[in-house]
């Protein structure tokens, strides 16, 4: 709750913010102003689309973090017209700090599935990403992998992820905690930790470097980087870091791999609110999640649109039916068993 002194810092904070961050456009027709935990060189190109095909502006502020934080302390007075974010955690806890609206489109209920759409309306997922194994062409005979191989002692010494920390590691690990079980979840993740080759550290693409240079084996890490790895033209390492690895689409007992999704929700004060509901339809059509799957690598959430060539050579993704709201619920719980676990502390040898 806030103190009568800090309302006033909070107030001049959000003028600030507003005057300075889009020099005088947040209110102005034909601007949507997006606020993003995602790269912007990854959500470029649909947003060029957008603005081909309705002529309407976009500005983009990328933040690492304190994303929510700054649209609370900007208030009413926030230019921010759409959030766009990965991660289900991330997409409900907007919801939950009171920083979305609900949105209840006809179109954009037509293009999204229940399934991956807040019931309330308050989030849209817009892609889907398969955590996956990345296995070392040379190294790795094995074309089939589940979750639960992760923790076999055959791997010990074998394996690289980045920080169990990070959000794609605690989504997958949610989902764990709903198939086993905490305990059995628990003791999953204490064999993968003694499967380390190493601290955890970098990101997914920097796993399939460490492919490469023989530090392990095999990697966890999204689709997506293998996508961009292997097409990187102005980078050729990375060619090479993803041409070293195959994709294996682990599974759970049911047969199916976990996914996760990236998302857009509709700013609570959004100034631009009708351009921000075209940017959002836009965002679920057919044309979009054509340049998702071909730019972007992603799978797309539209039922039937195949992913790029690129991706479809990684083979068939037959996606978890695990409801993604379950998964955020037990973020809290695989956070703390991460460092009960001190599975970022690396092997204890």
């Amino acid at each position: 709750m806030t103190t009568g002194n800090a309302r006033p810092k909070l107030a001049g904070y959000a003028a600030f913010a507003f005057a300075t961050l889009f020099a005088g456009t947040a209110l102005a027709d034909g601007t949507v102003n997006i606020y993003t935990y995602r790269q912007p060189e990854l959500i470029q190109p649909v947003l060029d689309a957008f603005t081909a095909e309705t002529g309407i502006k976009t500005e983009v502020l990328f933040l690492d973090k304190g994303l929510e934080e700054r649209i609370l302390a900007e208030g009413q007075n926030s230019p921010a017209d759409v959030i766009m974010t990965v991660d289900i955690a991330r997409l409900t806890t907007a919801k939950d700090k009171g920083i979305t609206q609900p949105l209840d489109d006809a179109t954009v209920n037509a293009n999204i599935r229940p399934e991956y759409r807040d019931p309330e309306g308050h989030w849209f997922g817009l892609t889907k990403r398969a955590r996956v194994v990345y296995a070392s062409k040379e190294r790795v005979k094995d074309t089939a992998i589940t979750y639960a191989d992760l923790a076999d002692p055959k791997w010990k010494g074998k394996i690289c992820i980045r920080s169990g920390q990070h959000d794609y590691n605690l989504a997958l690990f949610g989902a764990a905690v709903a198939h086993w079980g905490p305990e059995k979840a628990e003791e999953w993740m204490k064999g993968l930790k003694a499967n380390l080759a190493r601290k955890p550290e970098g990101g997914d693409r920097p796993q399939a470097k460490a492919i490469a240079a023989g530090e392990c084996d095999i990697a966890i890490g999204n689709t997506y980087y293998v996508g961009l790895m292997r097409t990187n033209e102005k980078e050729p390492e990375e060619k090479e870091w993803g041409n070293a690895i195959n994709v294996i689409f682990p599974t759970w007992e049911n047969g199916l791999t976990h996914v996760n999704i990236s998302g857009a929700a509709l700013a609570k004060y959004a100034p631009n609110r009708d351009n921000g509901v075209k940017l959002i339809e836009f965002l679920s059509s057919h044309k979009a999640q054509q340049v998702y799957a071909e730019k972007n690598f992603e799978y797309p959430v539209e039922p039937g649109l195949e992913p790029s060539p690129v991706v479809k050579e990684f083979g068939e993704l037959k996606a978890d039916t695990l409801p993604l709201i379950e998964i955020a619920q037990n973020r809290k719980a695989a956070s703390e068993m991460v460092d009960r676990v001190g599975l970022d502390d690396g092997p204890s040898n």
